[in-house]
């Protein structure tokens, strides 16, 4: 039985898509089964593992609206165990179309009920805002992974995060837990970074990974090679954190 982690943070630029990517091919290269959901009109965890959009004839969209079959959305990956389902521009208009929907947040739960017992990890590349398309991805998923920036106003925004988390329990998806924060963009040279370390250990304790994601130009640099930094440069810092991540929630979800 996979496990659905949904990557969201409404605040923009924190990381969530390179998270997405490089933890999925981490995870993939420790031998789990990984399927990527790109649950983002901007579609950049696809482009971003090498998926020309432009020839996709299946995505999520396809999947949502036209109840289309998820595996014949999936696309293999360069790296052996990563599949993705890639999205779509017209996942914009999506949220419109669910509107008229019976049990409309339930749409995303009932695609991924059919292969989540084919993969070890699906993980969810929400969209930066808590639309339809972000509920969805929340009430189908077992947890929520949160990246936050170590910068200024990192932990503005997260209150609204965890308060939509929490009308989600209540109303849609009792199950739901959260998998971690994830601190991002950390430049220990910053004292301020080092500062909003403190804070969100302060205030979430346990709740916080200790792999943190260090600034890396190869990790920046990696997406627009349509790789994910694993492959891109194995011996960069961003790279060995990823691999450090994916073990600690492996781990994890071993004790779990």
């Amino acid at each position: 039985m996979g496990k659905i982690i949904a990557l969201a943070n409404q605040k923009g630029g924190v990381g969530k898509t390179t998270t997405t990517i490089n933890l999925g091919a981490s995870l993939a290269v420790l031998d789990q089964k990984v399927l990527i959901i790109d649950a983002d009109p901007q579609a950049n965890a696809s482009s971003g593992l090498g998926i020309n959009i432009r020839e996709v004839k299946h995505s999520i969209y396809e999947c949502i609206v036209d109840n289309v079959d998820p595996r014949i959305a999936i696309v293999p990956t360069a790296v052996e165990g990563l599949s993705i389902i890639p999205s779509h521009i017209d996942l914009v208009g999506a949220e419109i179309e669910m509107l008229s929907f019976d049990d409309r947040e339930n749409v995303l739960n009932t695609i991924l009920m059919q292969i989540k017992d084919d993969f070890d990890y699906i993980l969810i590349d929400c969209s930066p805002s808590l639309g339809l398309i972000t509920v969805n991805a929340l009430t189908a998923s077992d947890s929520v992974l949160i990246p936050v920036q170590c910068e200024y106003f990192a932990l503005e925004g997260i209150s609204k995060l965890l308060n939509t988390i929490k009308i989600i329990k209540s109303k849609l998806n009792p199950n739901l837990e959260i998998e971690g924060f994830l601190l991002t963009m950390y430049d220990s040279r910053l004292r301020l970074a080092n500062q909003i370390y403190e804070e969100v250990k302060k205030h979430f304790r346990e709740m916080v990974f200790t792999t943190v994601i260090q600034r890396n130009i190869k990790l920046s640099e990696a997406p627009s090679y349509g790789q994910p930094v694993v492959l891109y440069d194995p011996d960069s810092k961003g790279s060995l954190n990823h691999i450090q991540l994916a073990k600690e929630l492996i781990d994890k979800n071993k004790k779990g």
